[in-house]
């Protein structure tokens, strides 16, 4: 036997409290009562009440009580076994850790505000495998497609933009690896969430995109900042802070570059979203794309099914509260 909900197991203490509790005040009763009657007064006082049926009825409702709690905490013996199919999508989630999503035009920073969303997101999957890709100057697989959401996101918070030493914006990079990443031949049931401001120094994006398409991907790109531009903020280790300058000393301005991306979703037959404040984008694009897409079973797989008990105890404790009532603790004349 086991029991599915054991920590219901704790508040037997309060039926232990309530049993002290009651002979504490039953004790307490009679020595208030010796003080303003004598013994032979209070015996014919008390000659009506059948005491050993009082205790007998504060019995039955503390085994009711027990048994209640017993219901909670959900016995289970017997069990059968159940195939258990998983249906899904594979999602990879490329995201940009160039120094430009230090940009603190969304907050507390462009990469720190797509993290949260990104975990948002992860709360919304069921049964579909997730992965991560860390892009800027190149890119890297930081978490390959798991069911694991827990490994997933140790992985996400580990994201910087010092992951990568390399320099510069490549998302054509992110799209080539994700290609290699995905698994199978089948030309369909395959995302690809990039999540970047949209400067692709490299400039063969579109081509790679067309690759993708080949290969039955779906990019969904979500712009991060603001078309005007923002300056990117450092902090040194003596956590002074400055801003990010050229080789000619000149103060970089980082700024939304909409029109890439949104070809690159176009060409894949995905979707273009810009972030604008407390509404990221991710949600939407979950809610309206991904959760409509046709999906594959990843995974099935034998489970244990253990047979609930918890209707004993529970039928025991409404029956003891239903025999309390017609016991009488009057003493019969």
């Amino acid at each position: 036997m086991k029991f599915a909900q054991i920590y219901y197991g704790y508040t037997l203490w309060i039926v232990l409290l309530l049993v002290l509790f009651f002979f504490w005040a039953a004790k307490r009763k009679r020595s208030v009562m010796q003080k303003f009657a004598d013994s032979e007064l209070l015996k014919e006082i008390t000659s009506s009440v059948n005491f050993k049926k009082q205790i007998t009825k504060f019995m039955i409702i503390v085994l009711a009580l027990i048994f209640s709690v017993i219901a909670l905490m959900r016995p289970q013996w017997g069990f059968q076994w159940q195939e258990v199919k998983r249906r899904g999508l594979d999602i990879l989630i490329a995201m940009d850790t160039s120094k430009s999503m230090l940009a603190a035009d969304a907050k507390p920073n462009r990469l720190e505000r797509s993290k949260l969303a990104v975990k948002d997101l992860i709360k919304k999957l069921r049964g579909d495998r997730v992965g991560l890709i860390a892009f800027s100057g190149t890119s890297f697989l930081q978490c390959p497609l798991t069911l694991d959401y827990e490994g997933f996101l140790l992985a996400l918070n580990d994201l910087s933009v010092r992951i990568i030493p390399r320099g510069g914006t490549s998302i054509s990079s992110a799209i080539r690896l994700a290609i290699d990443s995905f698994e199978g031949k089948q030309k369909k049931y395959k995302v690809l969430v990039v999540i970047t401001d949209g400067e692709d120094h490299q400039g063969n994006a579109i081509e790679f995109a067309e690759a993708a398409k080949e290969e039955g991907i779906k990019i969904f790109c979500v712009g991060i900042g603001s078309t005007e531009g923002e300056l990117i903020q450092l902090i040194d280790k003596a956590g002074k802070k400055t801003f990010l300058k050229d080789n000619q000393g000149n103060v970089i301005k980082s700024s939304l570059n909409e029109s890439v991306l949104q070809k690159i979703a176009l060409t894949t037959g995905g979707a273009y979203l810009r972030s604008r404040g407390a509404d990221f984008g991710l949600d939407l694009i979950y809610e309206e794309k991904l959760s409509k897409m046709e999906k594959r079973e990843i995974k099935a797989r034998m489970n244990k099914f253990h047979h609930e008990r918890f209707q004993i105890p529970l039928v025991i404790a409404l029956m003891l509260l239903a025999i309390e009532p017609l016991i009488s603790d009057k003493k019969k004349i």
